[in-house]
């Protein structure tokens, strides 16, 4: 649907679920703004949202279907798969295939997909990356509430007087929540409090930070529940509406806080603002989910919102964040190993045969799929004989990952759909179909608040992509199954889903929207934001604020839980406890934002946060690189001294692969241990060990094109006008020249060098007609130079790029600290110091800075401070 602004659409990004206006720029590129008509983010974008226009270059697109790395067509490619996969179920049953899938595809896609995974083939192993987020969440939800319902809406953050960040670091992950969040603060007073072992940028605006201990969040949510109940803030008669609160009571009391690492002082001032702030909003996040306990810890904090009644009203309540744009539309249709379509429920066989008849299919399985690290295990024992990969990158996503990259390698049938071939999971598939990416896909998506948003097409796909609901599709069809999956567009697909929706409803299930189910294609087209359910008498609203939730005896469950550690536990061999996370610029594993010059250059290789007293134990200083070991691999990265970590905790973010920084891959490091309920992963409490990793040389190049660096370690990362490279290895080159050669691949340019091999130093300069094409430095400790000028090259520069340093005439403006307006430190502190700015609203007029989605902010205010310590200092 097209707006004054452009076509809108939503972001293909976290689960805030954000709209977008998008149009063609004077330059023909895609303009991406924010919809100020979208209820999600009314106007407001991330650094990553605004920056979805610099992502959409066809350099890295895959463009044709490939067969064992080579072009096909369409025809041979889907017969192909269609055989493979028949042959394998003929030969060794359905259970022998699986599909692993993801939260990027649109609703649609995912219900194609789920209907020919368990409704045709016969087999539940269809799972999918939302596994590895917020599987948690929907069991904690279907245990207490009976159904995978998320209670409330983005209005509560507007309306509350509290809200408690668990596990979240919203500022960085769901930057526009936090913003609103921040809003509301300066509008109604609304206080905050952080629930995190690491201080993160959302401790910044928080009036409380408790740093509980790795994993030991239900001890600290039990404490809650005890003191609720010896305080007297129990809702009677919301009680009447539950069951279980005296049995997990009881266990609460049997709790002591010390598994948490917290003082009495602390956890006493948080449970006077929770239990003494009616209007109290709880937001949680992978820190709760990624454990081996997830789903214990979603339901002790869901018995405190269920024992005080503050569910379900303006204001209150749980709120689950998810991860990735439409993570709650695969809940929806099922896309988990363990779900029905439409909340309905695999091992009910009522349900079961309802769907059946629904889709007239000729089989439903009656067990239980296999979970994503299941999966995966079964792929390299043999049991999964053909695995379809939709839009994810297990082999480095996945905990355990080098095991998950030899099962895919000696899987005898992989197929992969993706915009891409240069992921590490499709450089080992037999298979790769070209898959439409965002801006040109047409369907829905469904974000953390249950509103669904059309996500509208604004480009043509190129070459031979196609969108993920036709591949699926054509599979079926070529599988026999053609009268089930004959459609001709989106729309028919969603009246299907809507109309399933309808049963789901008969059978008095959360998840109905079959008010949507006659939708024409000019009403699909512009389709409003909308929030489910949707049926004759109801549209959107909040859940169980009256009491009915979805059990048989339509009470909810409080249950009874105690402390249970992380499974890896710390000892001398592998002493720090492994945090791991996403930064505020990139996404995923970095096959789309990775393409972005403006969101690499915040942080643009991988690295390990460490306490500063752990640092001086091990001889770290800052920049050194470092070696860290589990039991499971290894991993090298750039250690940053930081007291936001623990002593004997350290923290690194998730999206280096080997395509960007093969030995940053950080869940190589992590074991595949999962919550028993949720089969989720704990991806935040593995144990390593941490050394200096001792190189014989460090060096640091910028090129026109990418580079193929021969070094034990490399990182990768996008410039203005072409590629940044950090190396160091064990073993220096033995000629520095002809190594730059090789790495820029540039045999026959023009060189000069400045070589001095008794120093171990090299520093080399490559020319067309004069012209700069690349650069490498070399020494023998960390490379002095000013990295983020010679990332603005290749430019008119001359040998002068030698010294590494710009000239005096060239303004450097440092690390950017502000992505959406790529902003550098030391125009900040420039301006500081020349402008007299004393606070970060000041900045922001002055610059811009930290004026978009604000995620900078927490920075800009510590510049603001140290610049101004160093200022009354001198």
């Amino acid at each position: 649907m097209s707006a004054p602004g452009g076509i809108r659409s939503t972001c293909p990004y976290c689960g805030v679920g954000c709209g977008v206006l998008l149009s063609e720029d004077k330059n023909g590129a895609l303009s991406v703004r924010g919809d100020p008509d979208h209820p999600a983010n009314f106007g407001r974008l991330c650094s990553k949202g605004s920056a979805l226009g610099e992502t959409l270059g066809l350099e890295h697109r895959l463009l044709a279907p490939k067969i064992d790395g080579q072009d096909s067509d369409w025809d041979t490619a889907l017969d192909l798969v269609a055989d493979r996969f028949s042959q394998s179920i003929r030969d060794h049953g359905p259970d022998s295939v699986a599909f692993y899938v993801s939260g990027q595809l649109l609703t649609e896609d995912y219900y194609v997909a789920n209907k020919l995974m368990k409704g045709f083939i016969g087999s539940a192993n269809i799972d999918t990356n939302s596994r590895l987020c917020m599987a948690s969440s929907v069991a904690g939800h279907k245990r207490a509430f009976g159904s995978d319902t998320v209670p409330g809406t983005y209005e509560d953050l507007d309306e509350a007087d509290l809200v408690v960040l668990v596990g979240s670091n919203l500022a960085w992950c769901h930057p526009v929540l936090y913003q609103r969040l921040l809003a509301a603060r300066k509008s109604r007073g609304t206080k905050i409090v952080v629930v995190d072992p690491r201080r993160t940028a959302s401790c910044d605006g928080a009036d409380l930070h408790l740093a509980l201990q790795p994993g030991s969040d239900v001890a600290l949510f039990n404490h809650l529940l005890r003191e609720i109940g010896a305080r007297g803030a129990v809702d009677p008669d919301f009680l009447q509406h539950t069951n279980g609160f005296e049995a997990a009571l009881e266990a609460a009391q049997l709790e002591t806080l010390s598994p948490t690492g917290l003082s009495e002082e602390e956890v006493r001032a948080f449970c006077d603002m929770w239990i003494g702030t009616e209007k109290t909003v709880t937001i949680y996040s992978q820190g709760v989910n990624q454990s081996t306990s997830g789903s214990d810890k979603v339901n002790a904090i869901l018995n405190c919102h269920l024992a005080t009644g503050r569910i379900g009203r303006p204001g209150m309540g749980p709120l689950s964040v998810t991860g990735q744009p439409n993570a709650m539309g695969g809940r929806e249709v099922g896309g988990l190993a363990n779900m029905l379509a439409c909340h309905l429920d695999l091992e009910n066989p009522d349900h079961r045969q309802a769907v059946r008849d629904f889709w007239q299919a000729p089989q439903m399985p009656e067990v239980l799929g296999l979970k994503a690290v299941d999966m995966f295990r079964a792929v390299a024992d043999g049991r999964i004989k053909a695995l379809w990969v939709i839009h994810t990158n297990p082999a480095v996503s996945m905990p355990d990952s080098a095991a998950v990259r030899a099962a895919i390698e000696a899987c005898p049938f992989t197929v992969v759909s993706d915009i891409t071939e240069h992921s590490d999971t499709a450089r080992l598939a037999r298979v790769l179909l070209p898959a439409s990416a965002w801006g040109e896909k047409d369907g829905t998506v469904t974000n953390s608040d249950r509103t669904i948003s059309r996500q509208r097409a604004a480009l043509p796909a190129p070459g031979a992509a196609r969108p993920d609901w036709q591949i699926l599709c054509e599979v079926g069809k070529r599988m026999g199954w053609h009268a089930a999956f004959d459609y001709e567009s989106p729309v028919e697909i969603f009246r299907e889903y809507a109309a399933l929706s309808g049963l789901a409803g008969q059978f008095g299930r959360d998840f109905d929207i079959s008010g949507l189910s006659g939708l024409e294609a000019s009403a699909y087209d512009t389709l409003a934001p909308t929030r489910w359910p949707v049926i004759a008498d109801r549209s959107g609203g909040r859940f169980f604020a009256d009491g009915n939730f979805y059990h048989g005896d339509k009470k909810a469950r409080l249950l009874p839980l105690r402390y249970r550690p992380p499974a890896a536990r710390t000892g001398p061999k592998y002493p720090f406890r492994l945090n791991t996370g996403r930064l505020r610029d990139q996404w995923h594993t970095m096959t789309r934002t990775g393409l972005s010059p403006r969101l690499g250059a915040h942080m643009p290789e991988p690295f390990l946060d460490l306490h500063p007293n752990d640092a001086a134990t091990l001889g770290i200083t800052p920049a050194d690189l470092v070696e860290v070991r589990s039991p499971n691999g290894s991993a090298i990265l750039r250690a940053r001294i930081s007291d936001a970590v623990q002593p004997g905790q350290v923290f690194a973010p998730i999206h280096w692969t080997g395509e960007t920084a093969p030995s940053g891959r950080i869940d190589d490091l992590v074991a595949a241990e999962t919550d028993p309920v949720s089969g989720q992963p704990e991806s935040k409490a593995s144990v390593v060990a941490v050394q200096k990793m001792e190189a014989a040389w460090y060096g640091f190049a910028v090129s026109t094109r990418p580079m193929a660096p021969n070094a034990d370690y490399w990182a990768q990362a996008p410039t203005r006008g072409g590629y940044r490279a950090e190396m160091a290895g064990y073993a220096p080159a033995p000629d520095w020249e002809e190594e730059a050669r090789r790495l820029f691949d540039l045999p026959d340019a023009e060189a000069a060098t400045i070589l001095d091999p008794a120093r171990g130093t090299a520093r080399i300069a490559l020319f067309d007609k004069g012209r700069l094409l690349a650069a490498l430095f070399v020494d023998r400790e960390p490379v002095a130079v000013v990295r983020d000028y010679l990332a603005t090259l290749p430019d008119a520069a001359g040998t002068e790029v030698l010294t590494g340093r710009p000239p005096a005439d060239v303004p450097d403006p440092g690390p950017v600290i502000c992505s959406c307006f790529g902003i550098g430190i030391n125009t900040i502190i420039s301006a500081i110091e020349t402008q007299h700015l004393m606070t970060v609203e000041a900045i922001g007029v002055a610059l811009e800075a930290g004026t978009n989605c604000g995620s900078c902010r927490p920075e800009l205010a510590a510049i603001l401070a140290s610049t101004h310590q160093r200022e009354a200092a001198e």
